[in-house]
């Protein structure tokens, strides 16, 4: 196991723990002044890791998810590490994987991977004698089906997808090539996530999808909401995993997890969000992942017709008008990261603009001009009942209340049903949520949050600049270029306003030190083939 792992330095703001801020009317002095505060260091990257022996076999590894997937079907599931990504890469595998140390692509279920010059054909080459769970081959046809069923869904990245593709040849049983429209130099993302995932056309032969894949682990039991079980392959084509298998079971929060890492009933726990809980669960000596992505929470506000936030003026005062130093308190106890970025410190790439700064002055006089045409200041606020939830909304609540808002609370028990009301019915005037952009390709989180044409661009934002800023994202050929690009993108999300950006989002992967071999992929997906328990 590597235990050289880049580690990189993050500013955050250290406010103390000196417990929730009580939010009055009003927001405070020194609140008005802050722009993109950033003050001492956090790593993140791999932390803890030591060295661990040789693999022993046997056990089963319990995860604990941040929110189970409905479906297993690649097609139906926005897989991301927060939902659905690890369990479907642990039954499907992917073709690719995206490796944090070098910032490159490595072949996973692929043998190897190779690209033109221009970046429009990328070819992959599979492995010989790799496997469907039932049996049958994993050749270049299979995988040709797999990826136009994905399309065919136009589902979450299939519009990426169908949008930069040309073609899909498969020369000879072990290549697919792919041709694409423009250059892409980060196309292998898509092959490392949801059209990477490689169904076996089988899975659809009794008239109902069943999970079928090539990964290391087949399916068992699956309990919607209650659990997954997944067994180890015998004839995994990397050989049998050291885990007999794997169960991943539904979390109620980020408390829960750490008591239930303590108590011993998770080995494995997706953290998201909660500043206190990610420091806590650090300070005890869990070793883990600890990601901070951009965007990674935002306010969208629903811009279609009818709605408060068709009007920019409106979208203006509600993004100069949400207090950065209020939500951090309320929300994170002091602990988050104040950054109305598009990127965070840590990235890789870099803008010369900077995201909006708090301003009440100015979100009062844009709101001002709003009711002066009749608006009446009224926003519903979408929110689960979830702590961590709540006292997100009641940040938001008190800052925009303050300026002359009149915000009222539109709750609903369960992230699940919040996430039905966004993006099925569209039925929210403004709801916090994430979009958490990768580094490993700009392009992705940027198309789908704010392109014209995307399904998970639930709050109807639609802007012809900005569409053709997103597919310059995509084309340019250098980290210079991309970064020039990257800058005008954040440019026009100050002046058109898509969302509003709260800050970054942390992620933490923690395990307890009996856990080893797991290998991380893009948007912090989890491979578990060559993972392994310790005897204690």
């Amino acid at each position: 196991m590597k235990l050289n792992r880049r580690r990189r330095s993050l500013p955050l703001v250290a406010v103390g723990l000196a417990g929730l801020m009580t939010i009055a009317g009003c927001a405070s002095a020194a609140s008005e002044d802050v722009g993109n505060t950033r003050a001492a260091d956090r790593e993140v990257g791999f932390l803890g890791l030591e060295e661990a022996g040789e693999p022993v076999d046997g056990g089963t590894l319990t995860f604990g998810s941040y929110v189970l997937p409905n479906a297993l079907d690649p097609t139906k599931t926005r897989a991301n590490g927060a939902v659905g990504g690890t369990e479907l890469a642990a039954i499907y595998d992917t073709l690719v994987r995206s490796d944090y140390e070098s910032g490159g692509f490595e072949p996973q279920l692929a043998e190897r991977l190779t690209n033109n010059d221009d970046y429009t054909q990328f070819t992959v080459e599979l492995r010989g004698g790799a496997t469907f769970s039932d049996g049958t081959a994993v050749d270049s046809a299979a995988v040709k089906w797999s990826m136009e069923r994905y399309l065919a869904a136009n589902f979450d990245q299939a519009t990426t997808f169908s949008s930069v593709l040309s073609s899909i040849d498969t020369p000879d049983p072990h290549t697919v090539v792919f041709n694409l429209d423009r250059s892409w130099s980060r196309f292998p993302v898509l092959l490392a996530m949801g059209p990477g995932y490689i169904v076996a056309p089988s899975s659809e032969s009794g008239g109902t999808f069943t999970p079928i894949g090539a990964g290391p682990f087949t399916l068992t039991k699956f309990a919607p909401n209650e659990e997954i079980a997944l067994t180890a392959r015998a004839d995994y084509y990397g050989g049998k995993p050291h885990l007999d298998g794997l169960r991943f079971v539904p979390t109620s929060g980020a408390q829960p997890q750490l008591d239930s890492l303590e108590s011993g009933q998770l080995d494995m726990a997706h953290i998201v969000l909660d500043e206190v809980v990610i420091k806590n669960t650090l300070d005890r000596g869990y070793p883990g992942f600890l990601d901070v992505q951009g965007l990674g929470q935002i306010l969208l506000i629903n811009q279609r017709e009818g709605r408060p936030g068709a009007d920019l003026r409106v979208r203006k005062a509600v993004a100069y008008g949400v207090d950065p130093v209020i939500f951090n308190d309320r929300a994170h106890n002091g602990l988050g990261i104040v950054d109305s970025n598009l990127l965070t410190a840590n990235s890789r790439w870099t803008s010369t603009v900077d995201g909006i700064v708090y301003d009440p002055k100015k979100a009062k006089e844009f709101l001002d001009e709003a009711k002066a045409d009749g608006y009446d200041g009224k926003l519903r606020l979408l929110t689960s009942t979830e702590q961590f939830a709540m006292q997100a909304a009641l940040a938001v609540q008190a800052s925009l209340n303050a300026i002359g808002f009149d915000v009222s609370l539109d709750t609903v028990g369960a992230a699940a049903e919040n996430n039905r009301r966004v993006f099925a019915e569209r039925d929210f005037d403004i709801v916090r949520s994430g979009s958490a952009f990768l580094d490993d390709a700009p392009l992705l989180r940027l198309q789908g949050s704010m392109m014209s044409n995307s399904s998970n661009n639930p709050q109807g934002y639609a802007d012809e600049q900005m569409d053709e800023l997103i597919r310059e994202v995509q084309t340019a050929s250098t980290d210079e270029d991309k970064n020039a690009v990257l800058s005008k993108v954040q440019q026009r999300m100050n002046e058109t306003i898509p969302y509003v950006v709260l800050g970054p989002m942390s992620t933490l992967t923690a395990w307890d030190d009996n856990v080893h071999g797991v290998e991380r992929t893009a948007d912090n997906i989890w491979f578990f083939d060559t993972a392994w328990l310790s005897k204690n």
